[in-house]
């Protein structure tokens, strides 16, 4: 099995070659991966010890940033290096004061993780809900450094529970303790024998019950809105907002915020077609009228644009896969997303109790629109979302608590 994966490494670097002539994205991964362990060399003193943190890409960084934050300021003496695989992480934060050093992980080969770890010397790996690299993982357990995976979660249809799945369970051996989301998990983990696991909850509500306590304010946004009511449409693709689009003809009285889950030109130009009477952010201050709709044509300002809503839509539930609900949730907001939400729990949990709606077309869209238009309805939706994420806050502390007395 190990034979398959270093091929399918191989074949994935390869794949990412040929898509970074017509893909941004793709050549970002390449080119920041370009002398990568030149440029650690460096930056980092020889033998200089670490804390290592990884993340995916940038959601996963928002949902463990408060294990880091915890661990920057119990740790003052340590030096942190965080890693991302995926360029919109690394472009996103790769300037983030939380860390020392920011970095692309090396592609995961057995002579890149020895060189990475030899750089680094890290003194603990710390990992957020998902990214499992045998040879990394192999290395740090070689080593003898702890490895954590926080907020992590497991289902049956994953690889470590399938007869096929050897070489992933040889990655869960590496692992020093789980912190997990939900029972299942820990369930999961405990019929394989593994016995390091604690049900610690998602960092995520820690992050966004934080974020909602404090949120920055955005006066360009306060005049945009004036006294309307707020539909705030969150890291939207093309399928969403031309339902959106159809709804917002309908609700003349309701002002709508657009923040795509990408904002490159030819999206942006992509909704203005579907919003002809709309406005970007960025040119906000050179407008001589406000029309209904605006479009946010910038990255890192989603998380503080719910605190000027009423209802959220969450984009991605036509596609892989919704995105994030809570940071909607945590400000009091009824939230609406598409069909596919099936692998995220607080999707299911913020439904059961009547804070979240899902859709399957239009028609559905109208209707639960409708509903929403009740202010007093509107209102008790979104304290059930609010009191759902208040409720769920204590991961980070429980973390943070094992991890010092370890």
């Amino acid at each position: 099995m190990l034979f398959f994966y270093n091929l399918t490494i191989r074949l994935y670097s390869h794949l990412i070659q040929i898509a970074s002539l017509k893909s941004s994205k793709a050549k970002q991964f390449i080119t920041g991966r370009e002398n990568i362990f030149e440029r650690i060399e460096q930056a980092i003193l020889p033998g200089q010890q670490h804390i290592w943190f990884h993340f995916a890409s940038l959601g996963e960084f928002e949902q463990g940033r408060p294990v880091l934050e915890k661990i920057r300021q119990n740790y003052l003496e340590s030096n942190i290096v965080v890693t991302f695989f995926s360029p919109s992480g690394y472009e996103v934060r790769k300037n983030t004061p939380l860390a020392d050093h920011v970095f692309y992980l090396p592609v995961d080969t057995q002579t890149n993780a020895e060189r990475f770890l030899k750089l680094i010397n890290p003194s603990m790996a710390i990992f957020t809900k998902y990214e499992y690299w045998y040879h990394y993982f192999s290395e740090l357990k070689r080593q003898q450094v702890s490895l954590y995976i926080i907020s992590g979660i497991f289902r049956k249809s994953q690889p470590f529970f399938k007869w096929y799945g050897g070489l992933h369970r040889r990655m869960l051996e590496c692992v020093s303790y789980f912190f997990v989301q939900n029972a299942e998990s820990r369930l999961l983990l405990n019929e394989l024998n593994f016995k390091n696991v604690t049900i610690s909850g998602d960092t995520r509500f820690d992050r966004v019950y934080e974020n909602a306590q404090n949120p920055k304010r955005i006066k360009e946004i306060e005049d945009f809105c004036g006294d309307a009511p707020v539909f705030i449409a969150g890291s939207t693709w093309l399928p969403d907002e031309r339902l959106l689009a159809a709804l917002a003809q309908r609700n003349n009285a309701w002002k709508f915020i657009i923040a795509p889950h990408e904002i490159a030109e030819n999206r942006i130009r992509d909704i203005e077609e579907l919003f002809p009477e709309s406005i970007r952010f960025s040119d906000l201050n050179t407008a001589s009228a406000l029309p209904n709709t605006m479009i946010i044509d910038n990255i890192g300002m989603l998380s503080s644009l719910y605190q000027y809503g009423e209802v959220a839509y969450i984009g991605g539930g036509f596609g892989a896969g919704i995105h994030n609900t809570l940071e909607a949730a945590a400000f009091g907001l009824a939230v609406i997303f598409g069909p596919k939400y099936q692998k995220f729990q607080e999707a299911k949990d913020l439904l059961q109790i009547d804070a979240a709606f899902s859709i399957n077309d239009f028609d559905d869209l109208i209707s639960v629109a409708e509903k929403l238009e009740d202010e007093k309805y509107r209102r008790e939706c979104g304290r059930k979302a609010r009191q759902y994420v208040e409720k769920n806050t204590g991961a980070t502390d429980t973390i943070i608590q094992h991890i010092t007395n370890s």
